[in-house]
């Protein structure tokens, strides 16, 4: 398919379709559909297997295309069409980042910005999915298992890892956990440095034995790897290998991971494996592909739901942890306003909420500045369809 069909947003609405099921069906984020739909634009990476999901996708659902385009290049300059739904408002204060202001600060009589990133377990809200969640990693790491958290880009993924280590780090220090660097790790060389098994054998044996001089042959290294973890164990420690943005990581990695779980000494597992990425992890380990099929059997997901009916508590929590009281922030009129900018309505509810930390957090901030700019003593309802974007 080289050019999207005629009225495709409405077909897509008639069928009770969202940004949401496009996304998650073509590996892609919801912005990039949202993009595509409203300006035209196709995604620039992975264009050609983008385009393959994406004409499986119209054709299971009967949405044909009758004239054929060719498509804009990812980095052409689109028109600039301001968006037309609420969807597509929604999708553009995800990639807005706004930061509350001195002015806004000194309006509401706040020592520091409530919005920062969490800096102790005690700023850290929990809600009972997130609570789920944080055990579900807990348990892992002191028992083992193999374990995948998924998570939309802002809804607390990196905090609870980060959590998760302070945690074990007070109580429970025998637990040593070896994390591979993926600052630049992309699922192809073409676009980055894919992981790779070695890299993975490379980072247990540093962390578990940094004194010991890792092998170079490929029979030597895992030979190595699996001493030291037996060696590790038999003198009471217990280890986890936890891998972020694991959505990139590349298939032949993915198949791997359950030989590293098979480790043992004698029965005794010798390695947990904790996955978190975003909703493109689920597709790469879709049970019906026979190349990962084995992964996806042995692996549990629980996912990162967003906040919905808990954003009062949420932003009270983090107020609470600046000193500062909401209800003289924001009235409930202006939450209701937040909740319905960051929640698609009508035929597109189904599509999921958008009411993660970081989306909420840019929200408020905008909401926020607008009222200090106005000399408005609270946000209201007016004043977010005035100032949030």
């Amino acid at each position: 398919m080289s050019a999207l069909p005629k009225d495709l947003k409405a077909k897509l609405a008639e069928r009770d379709i969202t940004l949401q099921d496009v996304a998650v069906a073509t590996g892609v984020s919801r912005t990039a559909i949202s993009l595509l739909l409203s300006r035209g634009i196709w995604p620039s990476r992975r264009r050609r297997a983008f385009t393959a999901r994406l004409d499986a996708f119209l054709t299971q659902h009967g949405i044909t295309d009758a004239k054929k385009k060719a498509p804009k290049r990812g980095n052409a300059r689109g028109p600039v069409v301001p968006p037309t739904t609420e969807d597509e408002r929604n999708e553009t204060m995800l990639l807005r980042k706004a930061t509350l202001s001195p002015a806004a600060r000194q309006h509401f009589k706040l020592a520091r910005d409530p919005f920062t990133e969490c800096r102790e377990p005690a700023d850290v809200f929990l809600s009972a999915d997130a609570r789920y969640v944080r055990e579900a990693m807990w348990s892992t790491v002191r028992h083992g298992g193999f374990l995948g958290v998924v998570g939309e880009s802002g809804a607390g993924k990196t905090t609870l890892r980060e959590e998760l280590i302070e945690r074990i780090q007070r109580d429970e220090p025998s637990i040593i956990v070896c994390q591979p660097y993926v600052l630049a790790m992309e699922d192809k060389d073409t676009v980055g440095k894919t992981l790779r098994s070695h890299h993975i054998a490379e980072c247990i044996v540093r962390n578990v034995a940094p004194l010991a001089p890792p092998r170079s042959s490929p029979d030597a290294r895992f030979h190595q790897l699996h001493q030291v973890l037996r060696d590790s164990a038999r003198s009471g420690m217990r280890h986890t290998l936890l891998i972020e943005e694991a959505h990139c990581l590349p298939i032949p990695t993915l198949k791997h991971l359950k030989r590293y779980l098979e480790l043992k000494d004698g029965m005794r597992p010798l390695l947990s494996i904790i996955l978190i990425g975003q909703p493109e992890l689920v597709l790469k380990l879709d049970e019906r592909n026979p190349q990962v099929r084995e992964v996806a059997q042995r692996i549990e997901l629980v996912h990162l739901a967003p906040l919905d009916q808990h954003l009062p508590e949420y932003l009270r929590h983090r107020f609470a942890r600046v000193g500062a009281a909401l209800d003289e922030v924001i009235d409930a009129g202006g939450l209701d306003a937040i909740r319905a900018r960051l929640t698609p309505s009508g035929k597109h509810q189904r599509g999921g909420s958008l009411l993660y930390p970081l989306a909420v957090h840019n929200a408020m901030a905008a909401a926020m500045n607008a009222a200090a700019s106005l000399g408005a003593p609270k946000v209201t309802r007016d004043v977010v369809a005035g100032g949030v974007a």
